[in-house]
């Protein structure tokens, strides 16, 4: 594992956006790439906290949409630095592998054809983050955004130790022969009532699943007129108010499972 500084700059919508979250009087944000690897592929995730902190703190593992780590992930780690936690955006693809256009959906492909190497690459991060002196392990969620919101919720499904899983307008798999009794985490799922990617019925084929492991905490929030990536600021999919409740309904969660 390396660190490297300074970590990039962000594009002004996001950087805006940012902006909307104070630090803290004393706190001092930093963020730094920082590269490992899993099963001898190169990775390159970001991380971000409050380098003042003289005590081990609450860590949220970040999972990107199928653009890789970009902008938005790195926004929403800052983010979270600022509100207190130890913030880790995950590389899933490999350093490097930042597709765009249509190479995205077949990069991304590849491992929604491949669970199981999804859930070893969210793994890994998660092994990472878990390990860092200033992060409490028992007190560590995971939150995603498109891709990344799956990659969460097929990580839970592994019975990781994490305290909570929230997905962003994530794909909902429901599994036949399920393993919804393997999740020990609460889940929070964001969606939007207008995304063709996950539609009423995968809404209700997902509740159902659910309903079959009865012990699982969860709750489902559907955002009205809000598309698919109704939270990534800077393209027309973009729902201000869908992307504040959503944020605001994750900062509630994260508070509730880490007390």
């Amino acid at each position: 594992m390396s660190l490297d500084t300074p970590s990039p700059a962000l594009a002004p919508a996001f950087q805006t956006l940012l902006e909307r979250v104070p630090i803290g009087e004393h706190a001092v944000i930093e963020a730094e790439t920082v590269s490992y690897e899993h099963e001898g592929v190169p990775l390159e995730g970001y991380l971000s906290r409050d380098v003042q902190a003289d005590e081990r703190r609450p860590a949220v593992l970040v999972l990107h949409d199928w653009h890789g780590v970009g902008d938005n992930v790195r926004m929403r780690a800052q983010m979270l630095a600022r509100l207190g936690y130890v913030a880790f955006a995950a590389d899933l693809y490999g350093a490097g592998v930042r597709p765009t256009g249509d190479d995205a959906p077949a990069e991304a492909g590849k491992y929604y054809r491949d669970l199981p190497l999804l859930r070893s690459r969210v793994a890994a991060a998660f092994s990472w983050l878990q390990q860092h002196p200033a992060v409490d392990p028992a007190r560590l969620a995971v939150i995603g955004y498109c891709f990344g919101g799956t990659a969460a919720l097929e990580f839970a499904r592994t019975g990781a130790p994490l305290r909570g899983t929230v997905s962003f307008h994530g794909g909902l798999i429901a599994h036949d022969p399920s393993d919804a009794g393997q999740i020990a985490a609460s889940l929070l799922v964001l969606t939007g009532g207008a995304d063709p990617v996950v539609p009423d019925e995968a809404v209700v084929a997902f509740e159902q699943e659910l309903r079959g492991a009865p012990h699982v905490d969860w709750q489902i929030t559907t955002y009205s007129g809000a598309p698919h990536a109704f939270t990534i600021p800077g393209t027309d999919r973009y729902r201000p108010v869908a992307d504040a409740r959503s944020w605001r309904a994750m900062v509630c969660f994260l508070d509730e499972v880490f007390r």
